[in-house]
């Protein structure tokens, strides 16, 4: 069996595993990347992501790649809009250029992240089937191809189904009873005018009580449209989303909507893709153990309010500056790294469960509409 030893093994080349990767090198210290992805390129990696000042915006600040991110901002969509099932307007906010949340496309950041990355940091095809402790903080990564590694530093960046976790908790992702459902439209204000027209420049909210259509106008001139239903596991599973008859499916959950939003559904240029939204119990946490930990939705999963990217990029950072404060002293830098994340993350479940409801709870649209409209709220 060929077995390699790496001093520091991340495994997931996601965001987090990414900014972990990049701070790590840019303070000298060498570490690889496992990705079961067999390329950069073989397959989509998600729609646009709002970067926070406070927690994406520092973890890039600390990876050295400002001027990088500023390149790939889709300038203009911060634009928000609200509307109701008839497609009213309910709100209206264009893109002022005050803003502090640019958007950006996941996979341009993740290619700005790997570019920046020595070669051969990341290791592609490498999917890991099992980890097991080996003792005295060390651990072995065993892959599809039968390789293993052993690591004196282990980090689940994998995230929600993470092989790593097991390792440290328990604990496993639960359905929330909502799934949000993935379509795209192409050449938007040629092909797709009604639609793009009410979209506008930015994202659109189309919400009710337990269902919705959000959409963003990504670059390229691209409607990413996400289907919001509060439905059982069951019922989405009996649906074959290979078949031509899926789109009609949905889109059947809208009857009655105003064209214009329906067709955001069933003029999709792609197979629709469910995505079942899933959940770590509320402020997981775990007790330390030596030589591994956890970063983004392997520590917290949580239902997608706009931090998880966010959250994962920083706590790449910061576990990677806190590797680098604690030179040869790992379980030195996990425990602040822990100590510091624990308490960081736990006040996101709240919001991001609150965030849920108020888009497709029973107040729908009228609790989301409060977010831009109640007093200092709007942002």
């Amino acid at each position: 069996m060929n077995t390699s030893h790496h001093p520091i093994a991340i495994v997931g080349a996601g965001l987090g595993g990414l900014t972990l990767a990049r701070v790590l090198h840019v303070h000298g210290i060498p570490a690889t990347v496992y990705e079961a992805d067999p390329s950069e390129k073989s397959r989509m990696q998600g729609g646009q992501l709002d970067i926070h000042e406070a927690d994406g915006q520092r973890a890039l600040a600390d990876a050295g790649l400002i001027d990088e991110f500023r390149a790939i901002i889709h300038a203009g969509a911060e634009a928000s809009r609200v509307l109701d099932q008839d497609g009213k307007l309910l709100f209206d906010a264009p893109d002022d250029g005050t803003g502090q949340r640019p958007e950006v496309l996941r996979g341009d950041l993740r290619r700005i992240l790997l570019d920046s990355l020595p070669d051969q940091t990341v290791r592609w095809g490498h999917k890991a089937t099992d980890v097991r402790s080996l003792g005295d903080g060390r651990h072995e990564l065993t892959f599809t191809d039968g390789t293993t590694v052993t690591s004196g530093l282990l980090v689940g960046a994998d995230g929600a189904w993470s092989k790593v976790r097991p390792l440290l908790s328990d604990a496993e992702p639960r359905y929330t009873g909502t799934t949000f459902i993935d379509i795209y439209l192409y050449d938007a204000d040629e092909r797709h005018p009604a639609a793009a027209e009410t979209v506008g420049d930015g994202a659109m909210h189309a919400l009710a009580p337990g269902k919705g259509i959000i959409a963003h106008r990504e670059a390229g001139n691209i409607l990413h449209t996400y289907v919001e239903l509060n439905r059982s596991a069951e019922w989405i599973a009996a649906i074959d989303f290979t078949d031509a008859a899926a789109t009609a499916r949905i889109a059947a959950e809208f009857d009655g909507w105003a064209p214009e939003l329906t067709a955001l559904i069933t003029d999709g240029e792609t197979a629709p893709v469910a995505r079942p939204v899933h959940t770590l119990p509320d402020g997981h946490r775990w007790a330390r153990v030596p030589g591994v930990t956890l970063l983004g939705d392997a520590a917290h999963l949580m239902p997608p309010s706009g931090d998880g990217a966010n959250l994962a990029m920083f706590d790449g950072a910061e576990l990677g500056k806190a590797i680098a404060a604690h030179p040869g002293d790992v379980e030195a830098a996990l425990t602040a790294y822990e100590e510091a994340l624990f308490p960081r993350t736990e006040p996101f479940y709240a919001q991001a469960h609150d965030m849920l409801n108020l888009m497709i709870g029973d107040n729908a649209p009228s609790g989301f509409l409060g977010l831009f409209t109640a007093p200092g709220q709007a942002e």
